[in-house]
């Protein structure tokens, strides 16, 4: 079986899975095995479950009569697909990656273009070398355009997705202290999100560029197709305003505030407005877009519970977005504690990293510091220290925070939400 005979059943299909317990009428089921599981022996209940048809890794299960095809990597089979499809594609595709705020800017992006288009998306954080094909292949033929969302902490990650996805538009966030370790550090960041801007110049594409960001200014700098914003000379200047904690742009007098909290969303809301006005969605849609969005994915959500004001940032945590949570929540008004988690995949930096943040909420001066994870405990001595979130349940338990506002901020390693029921 190769892709171009597969094809004419792709399109008959729902969608994609590789979870045998989500299998719905007429999806393909692509059976991934493991080290311990030999997922082809999932494929005949598979299809008794409305599987359309299965890819299997073993030649023992293959059922042509059943729609159940052998090929030697489920994997290469599944990306290969989604290049056939894109392929056929004739919409635009915006590829996104960044060190911070991908999927917040994500979503923006999709909800200022969805006043005007039909946008398919990456669902949640689906912005691996299995979730960017699962976005291609969700691509049907009422969809006007797509946003797909690129993951990576090695070097050479981004340009295998962008080989996959082939994006005519992208746009790098900012480049941060995220996956250190597996990047290399700081400059191999650098280098592996601007693999990104390598495929679209050399593929003659558009990138979008903050031209505050100087790195992005810098790579883009010989380039000239791009969109920019974030200067007077820019093609689209915002002005930043805040409302309490939320922050809002101003574009020519019409001002749409987000629900959003952190001057550090400012530029995602930047970025989605720019995206918008490139494609003629009309700036009052956009004002709508912005004011409607609603973050529930614990990115810089903000959630009132009893008497104080929770600020939810439990998804990601690294240097960069830390530092900034803590100098946004500083200027709450009212008494303030911090919750903050571990940092992952720092490498060798991790503590000297984790130290610069302790000191900084110390310098900051909140009101209380709580800190959760063995990196914190290793360079945290006080007694409001956690090696992990079910102790500190333990501790809030008969230990109420007092605190008027609350911050919870770690890397999603930490699950710092479950403590949320007990603040």
């Amino acid at each position: 079986m190769n892709v171009e005979q597969f094809y004419p059943l792709f399109l008959k299909a729902e969608k994609v899975t590789i979870d045998s317990r989500k299998i719905n009428t007429n999806d393909i089921f692509f059976a991934f095995s493991g080290d311990n599981f030999n997922a082809a022996s999932l494929a005949e209940k598979a299809i008794e479950d409305g599987a359309l048809a299965v890819i299997v890794e073993d030649e023992n299960f293959e059922d042509k009569d059943q729609n159940i095809f052998y090929v030697p990597s489920a994997l290469e089979f599944l990306q290969n697909l989604a290049v056939h499809h894109r392929n056929h594609l004739q919409i635009p595709i915006i590829g996104l990656t960044g060190s911070n705020g991908k999927t917040t800017t994500k979503e923006l992006i999709h909800a200022v273009l969805s006043q005007k288009f039909n946008v398919q998306y990456t669902y949640g954080n689906l912005n691996n070398h299995i979730g960017v094909p699962f976005t291609i292949l969700s691509i049907k033929p009422e969809h006007e355009m797509a946003v797909i969302e690129m993951g990576a902490n090695h070097q050479k990650e981004i340009e295998l997705l962008c080989s996959l996805a082939k994006p005519n538009f992208g746009y790098i966030t900012n480049f941060g202290k995220a996956h250190l370790e597996g990047f290399g550090g700081f400059e191999g960041v650098i280098k592996g999100k601007s693999e990104l801007y390598d495929y679209l110049k050399s593929n003659q594409q558009t990138i979008l560029v903050n031209e505050n960001d100087h790195i992005q200014a810098e790579k883009t700098s010989d380039y000239h197709s791009k969109i920019t914003f974030g200067k007077i000379t820019s093609d689209y200047f915002f002005q930043i305003f805040s409302d309490v904690h939320f922050v809002g742009l101003d574009f020519q007098d019409v001002k749409a505030l987000s629900q959003l909290t952190g001057d550090y969303n400012f530029t995602n809301l930047c970025a989605a407005a720019s995206f918008g006005l490139h494609f003629g969605v009309p700036i009052d849609q956009i004002k709508e877009a912005i004011e409607n969005y609603t973050p529930t994915n614990m990115r810089s959500q903000i959630v009132k519970k009893d008497n104080k004001t929770l600020v939810l940032d439990t998804y990601n945590a690294n240097p960069s977005s830390m530092t900034a949570s803590l100098h946004n929540f500083i200027t709450f008004e009212g008494t303030k504690t911090i919750v903050i988690g571990d940092m992952l995949e720092l490498g060798e930096e991790s503590v000297v990293e984790h130290i610069n943040i302790l000191k900084t909420a110390h310098d900051l001066g909140f009101n209380e510091i709580i800190t959760v994870g063995k990196h914190f405990k290793a360079v945290d001595d006080s007694s409001k220290s956690f090696e992990n979130t079910a102790e500190l349940i333990e501790y809030l338990r008969s230990n109420k925070i007092q605190s008027e506002n609350v911050l919870l901020k770690a890397s999603r390693g930490i699950s710092l939400e479950k403590a949320i029921d007990f603040i």
